[in-house]
């Protein structure tokens, strides 16, 4: 007989993809700040998460084991001199989604980091958010993922975001082998040593992204932020079918040797959803009848408050994700034994690609974060993040339907968005073409004094970020024949866009049936939580 654990894999394997029945029950789906209940195809194949990995036991025994046994490197308090200039550097908001309940990991992490220090003589030290050119975290925002102690102990002279824009906070370090600048935070650059705190929220997180985007700027990211590189990259999860993974490694490794960076990266299960909301991790098929009325409560509440009101609601909702894995030491030996817990919670086989896929797109993304998911975030979510949650070979085939469930609502945050709003009115009227965008207008928004203003001294995204989030669609859109947005409430967001819409689901499957052939493949990518997908 099988082992017990070997059929446990089995099992768990194959009872993530669940094939459409006459007696399937309708799917629970996001749409925006809402849900649909759909009936789906008979034959329609639904790719549903992996349960959550079990977390580890106590997270600052693993963090303090890791950092006593690091890949690659001395153990962190062989390298921690009296004296010496010390920079821990911090993943921003954008992960993870939603933020976490706290105490927030990084918060444990620096924690410990922050006593041996002081144990160990290390008065000098900063602690610097890795926003490269995403907004500046609030106040708020960075007392709560930090906690009171150092909040009040650090804000604001020694605990700040990087400013990209700062004439006199950047250096530049020697160039890559393919000329690439590498430019870094200037405070970072003069430290003796380095601590990156990460959160590896998705496999395209951590390794040398963490340093070779969080704390460079415009100059250093524009060459592997563009359209060609997106192009050339398979999907971003997978290192080895990804061009901006290469790019962001050359540069990680001029900083890798120029600079002494001790890696802290952790990963997640992806619990979520908690006791209110629990349901909406189950398969339908699990659902009790105490489920069903939760759902339909919290389905028809939504629907009955303003957008707004809704929205808050959800962001207010802080996800108990566990954490599963501390690895700690050098940047490539530390983010391989990451990539590897990552995929053991995320990856489920599935057989073949599909004709259509249909993706329903939550109300949340990275740059949305306590903010509105603008029309081309829910571009960048469906033809760029969820598109490419794949080992190198997307779900769908090449000239495939994908459609999107979302209001597509034309509303937008002017305070975190205000180039966003300037590049979906007036830049893509004009054109779709990100290698026409790029070489017409990004330098104009890249440089608009009150953009880079509104950067420095507010809480916008960098002019130019508009640009990245239009190239992070960019192989997903030269990948498939149609999108299709079901459920649209208005006719010239996805005009703009480039898309079709209909009314509802059912509408958006007969359209791509007819576009694809009426024996096509379909499946549903069951996201939240978090799942990828390996295609044989």
């Amino acid at each position: 007989m099988r082992p017990l654990k070997t059929l446990q894999k089995l099992y768990d394997e194959e009872s993530q993809v669940v094939i459409t029945e006459k007696g399937s029950p309708p799917r629970a789906l996001f749409y925006g700040e809402g849900f649909l209940q759909e009936d789906l195809p008979v034959g329609t194949r639904v790719i549903f998460p992996r349960p959550p990995l079990e977390g580890v036991p106590n997270v600052k025994a693993a963090i303090r084991w890791a950092i006593n046994h690091p890949e690659g490197m001395d153990p962190l308090h062989a390298l921690l001199k009296p004296g010496m200039r010390l920079t821990c550097v911090i993943d921003d908001i954008s992960v993870p989604l939603p933020p976490m309940v706290t105490p927030d990991v990084r918060q444990s992490i620096l924690e410990v980091v922050l006593e041996l220090c002081a144990d160990s003589g290390v008065d000098d030290v900063h602690l610097v958010i890795a926003n490269a050119l995403h907004r500046r975290m609030t106040e708020g925002e960075m007392k709560r993922m930090v906690g009171e102690k150092i909040f009040d102990a650090y804000y604001p002279d020694r605990y700040y975001n990087h400013d990209a824009e700062d004439p006199d906070g950047m250096t530049e370090l020697e160039r890559t082998s393919h000329n690439e600048v590498v430019a870094v935070n200037r405070r970072v650059a003069e430290s003796d040593l380095i601590v990156y705190v990460n959160i590896n929220f998705v496999p395209m997180n951590g390794g040398h992204k963490s340093m070779g985007t969080g704390v460079t700027n415009y100059a250093s990211l524009r060459h592997h932020h563009n359209p060609k590189t997106i192009r050339e990259s398979d999907s971003y999860m997978e290192p080895k079918a990804s061009a901006l993974y290469t790019k962001n490694s050359r540069i990680g490794t001029v900083i890798d040797k120029t600079l002494k960076v001790f890696h802290i990266e952790t990963t997640l299960n992806n619990r979520m959803f908690g006791a209110p909301t629990d349901f909406l991790a189950k398969k339908e098929e699990d659902y009790t009848e105490a489920d069903r009325l939760k759902f339909q409560a919290l389905r028809f509440t939504l629907s009955k408050l303003p957008r707004a009101a809704a929205r808050k609601v959800l962001n207010a909702i802080p996800a108990p994700y566990d954490v599963t894995g501390v690895f700690a030491g050098a940047t490539e030996p530390t983010h391989a034994k990451t990539l590897e817990q990552s995929w053991k919670q995320y990856v489920v086989p599935v057989e073949g690609q599909s004709d259509i896929v249909i993706f329903p797109i939550p109300f949340v993304s990275p740059y949305s974060v306590n903010s509105i998911l603008n029309p081309l975030l829910v571009q960048v979510m469906g033809l760029g993040y969820f598109y490419n949650l794949n080992r190198g070979v997307p779900l769908v085939k090449k000239g495939g339907v994908l459609i999107l469930l979302h209001p597509a609502y034309d509303e937008f945050d002017p305070v975190q968005h205000p180039s966003y709003i300037e590049f979906f009115h007036r830049l893509l009227p004009e054109t779709r073409d990100s290698m026409k965008l790029e070489h017409k207008y990004e330098k104009e928004f890249a440089e608009n004094p009150s953009y880079v203003h509104l950067y420095r001294k507010g809480n916008a995204y960098h002019g130019v970020h508009p640009f990245y989030m239009w190239y992070w669609g960019e192989n997903g859109r030269q990948h498939v024949g149609k999108v299709i947005v079901a459920g649209a409430e208005n006719n010239h967001v996805p005009a703009l866009l480039g898309w079709d819409r209909t009314d509802t689901l059912s509408e958006a499957i007969e359209e791509a049936r007819g576009f694809m052939g009426r024996s096509a493949s379909i499946s549903l990518l069951r996201i939240a939580p978090t799942v990828m997908v390996d295609v044989k």
